[in-house]
């Protein structure tokens, strides 16, 4: 079964979040931009995949059509370990991370999503679980005045949500954050790197009355394993972090500098389904726990989905907490009370609505092939 065809489709779907809109990590956050990817083989089986999007779409989607992509064409995609390792070798000259890292992941959760159809299974199944329901915790942009921080926490409970995970770093707002969702519901907080060494330990210990469940990369930059086993040993709180780290090798260094109690590694910038497999059994083997990176909503979303099934059930799935006008896969990237369901269908378990696609494409199909 031959790869014979590759398109990419960047789409931008905008989304309420239910308060005045705010710029965030470098994007003004009223769409998103998701990068879905389609792999079509000479026997009909239709595979998708996600490459890490956003406001890096277009870099993506550059490097998988004219260097990436071309490569697959031909290629036996049932041969999947062997051909990933190969293209890994092939593009590391391009950099362990970034466009290159974030083409090829896509293109691998497709292969997963492919030899998910022909066995006929989920792909939790493949990965030896089963399909079921999971906790979701609502994952917040940051709203940065306290006031505005309060109001979203409420709307998420309201949702039932009894998980929250903010994206904030002014005291004054996380402290309101708690107020709103009272002492005993979970709260996770993630700064998104905002923080000299000395600067997170200093706020690693006056939010330790807060009880959260973890605080997520505090320190700049996110290669400083060894600034930020400081930050841990300094904290009661559990320290979270891994979305940037570019390897299995890269989180290894961590677990090695005792930074971190829970990895976080992204399946569509980590380089697909199996590289997140392998850093979860090595975190499981230096006691730390494996939590998927989720922030997306396309075949990525039902990528981790499946590996938070099969690998992580206990803990809740990050689920993006702003309402879509429209979804691909509709209500499987929603939560109903507070949860999710990983869905049963083979592969990926649904198949994208391609009309909700072609109303929300920015631009042509770009087409690697025939």
């Amino acid at each position: 079964m031959k790869i014979e065809r590759i398109e990419a489709h960047v789409i931008r779907v905008p989304f309420d979040m239910g308060a005045a809109p705010r710029t965030f990590a470098g994007m003004n956050w009223t769409s998103v931009d998701s990068l879905f990817v389609r792999v079509v083989t000479d026997e009909g089986v239709v595979g998708w995949g996600e490459g890490w999007g956003h406001v890096a779409c277009p870099a993506t989607v550059a490097t998988l059509t004219s260097l990436v992509g071309p490569a697959f064409i031909g290629r036996d995609a049932g041969d999947r370990t062997t051909l990933m390792d190969e293209m890994q070798h092939r593009f590391h000259i391009h950099g362990r991370t970034g466009p290159a890292m974030y083409a090829l992941s896509a293109i691998e959760i497709a292969l997963w999503d492919i030899a998910g159809k022909v066995a006929g299974q989920p792909i939790a199944t493949l990965l030896g679980s089963r399909p079921r329901e999971l906790d979701a915790y609502a994952s917040l942009l940051r709203y940065s005045e306290p006031e505005l921080v309060a109001g979203a926490v409420e709307r998420a409970l309201g949702q039932g949500f009894t998980h929250i995970k903010l994206h904030e770093e002014r005291l004054d707002s996380i402290q309101a954050a708690r107020r709103a969702a009272g002492p005993s519901t979970w709260l996770a907080l993630d700064t998104n790197c905002p923080w000299s060494v000395s600067q997170a330990i200093e706020r690693a210990r006056a939010l330790e009355p807060l009880q959260l469940a973890w605080l997520e990369e505090p320190v700049w930059p996110p290669e400083d394993r060894h600034g930020l086993a400081r930050v841990r040993s300094s904290t009661t709180t559990p320290i979270a972090a891994g979305e940037n780290a570019m390897s299995v090798f890269d989180l290894a260094s961590m677990f090695e500098a005792r930074a971190i109690d829970i990895c976080q590694p992204s399946v569509i910038k980590f380089g697909g389904i199996a590289a997140v497999v392998h850093a979860a059994a090595l975190a499981k083997a230096h006691a730390i726990d494996y939590v998927p990176h989720c922030f997306y909503f396309g075949p990525g979303y039902l990528a981790s989905l499946h590996l938070a099934c099969a690998l992580a059930p206990q803990w809740p799935f990050e689920l993006f907490f702003g309402t879509l006008q429209a979804s691909p896969y509709h209500d499987a990237v929603r939560a109903r009370a507070g949860r999710v369901t990983v869905p049963s269908g083979p592969g990926l378990g649904i198949e994208p609505d391609e009309a909700v696609i072609s109303k929300y494409r920015l631009g042509d199909v770009a087409v690697i092939g025939r």
